[in-house]
Parts: structure tokens; sequence; C-alpha cells
């Protein structure tokens, strides 16, 4: 995984399912940094499978914001936030690994109104998240409905009556709340202006249920996005954002 990542040197990097990262003195976040020389934050865990948020200092500078208040409570996962200040922005630049719960699109849709406002709670409107949501994307091809697992089944796609079962149809209730929280699909928002179905490529095995997200006053910033296959049971993902375009007037309106 680390020539993966390494081949696409990222200045920030959102991992999920960072299990056992914590224990011997964090010894593998520890060696995380070291392999990939970044510097790194795992956020609190109830489930013990927490995300982890590295970053490279020759580039971001020492992170001058993190909190992770309330995520114990709020999220199944847990959550933290990140920012920095860089040159380019007249305000933080905030951003978050996330890994929603694939149980129930209800909690998951909780969790992402929780994760989006806690995100933007610094108050410059720049923000990014990325990581596995677990739910259909808000917009693009259905999932592979023959792949899908009964319990997955049962969270990802809109629930019908048993004894007249209508057709099956995604449920992007939770990537629809994350959306109103302000925030847009990368890989969404290239695909609308260049029709390349490569960037709607499915992360998982029966749905792009990994995505980057920026919030409104960096959409202008999208320049690339791509897929990276291999290290894990989810292809990763990246996007390039030119930070000189940003928006710095009525950000949080901005579209």
């Amino acid at each position: 995984m680390a020539s993966n990542i390494d081949n696409v040197r990222p200045d920030i990097l959102l991992l999920q399912e960072a299990e056992g990262w914590s224990a011997d003195g964090h010894a593998r976040l520890i060696r995380a940094e070291r392999d990939l020389d970044m510097d790194g934050v795992l956020a609190p865990s109830p489930s013990g499978l927490g995300p982890a948020t590295l970053y490279r200092r020759s580039t971001m500078g020492r992170r001058t914001y993190a909190n992770h208040d309330y995520s114990s409570t709020e999220t199944h996962h847990g959550f933290e936030t990140l920012g920095w200040e860089v040159p380019a922005l007249p305000a933080t630049l905030t951003a978050g690994s996330v890994h929603l719960s694939p149980y129930d699109p209800v909690r998951a849709a909780s969790e992402a109104g929780f994760i989006g406002t806690r995100v933007l709670r610094p108050g410059g409107g720049y923000a990014i998240l990325g990581g596995d949501f677990n739910y259909p994307p808000a917009a693009g091809p259905d999932p592979a409905y023959e792949n899908m697992r009964p319990y997955n089944r049962g969270s990802r796609l809109k629930i019908t009556d048993p004894e007249n079962p209508g057709p099956d149809e995604p449920d992007r209730s939770v990537a629809w709340r994350i959306a109103k929280k302000g925030f847009v699909d990368v890989a969404w928002h290239l695909y609308k202006q260049t029709k390349d179905e490569r960037l709607l490529a499915r992360t998982g095995s029966d749905d792009r249920i990994d995505w980057i997200l920026v919030s409104y006053a960096l959409v202008p910033c999208i320049v690339e996005y791509g897929v990276v296959s291999g290290g894990s049971d989810h292809d990763g993902i990246w996007a390039r954002l030119d930070l000189s375009r940003a928006a710095v007037d009525n950000v949080w309106e901005y579209r």
C-alpha cells in the first residue's frame, strides 16, 4: 500500500480502518509517518477501526487546528478535523477522513450531517472530506446489484415491501445530506465537464462508495481525479486541487 501512496505522493492522505494503529505507542502510525515522510493523527474510535489523517509538512506546514469533539458519541468509527494555514487561502483549510456506519442510512446520514458541520466549524469555508462513505453517491450509474451482499442491499438500497417488492433502486439520501451541507463530489463534478466514464469507476465491489468532497469555495480548484487499485479491499482515490483558484468572496454561498 505504501508504494501505491508514494506513486501519488499526496499532501493530505485520508485513511480508514487504522485498526491497531494506536497500540504499542502508536507504532503503526509512527511507521506510516516514517515510510511516507508525513505527519499523522488518529481519530478516537469507538469501533477500533478509526480513520487517520496524514499530511506532508513540507508543503502543508504544521497543523494549526485539530478537533475531535463529540466524534466518539456521534460517529461509529470516529472523526477528526485537521486544519492548516496555507498561503493561497485567506482562511484555514480543513480536512477530515470519513468512514460512515455501514449498517443504516439513517444513522449514516446523521453522521454525515455531524461531519459536514464539524469540518466547517473553523469558519473559513474551505474544507475537504474523503474516505469510505459506504453508500451510493449523489449521482451516477446504478450499483452492480448482482455483486451486492444481502447486508449491503438492506443498507444501500431503498426499502420496499418484501411481499410486493419494487425494483431495486439506490438510496442516495446519505450523499444528498452531505451535498446539502455544502459539499461537491470531485469525481462527479469532473464527469459533468468531460463525460469521461472512468471518473465514475466503482471503488468497492458493487458501487462508487468512496468519495472526495470539497466545499463550494474549493470547487474552482478541482483539476484532476483518479483511482488507484491494490493494497486494500477498496480502490484508492486521489484528487489534485489548485488552491490559487479558490473563491475568496462569499465563500459560504459560492456555487
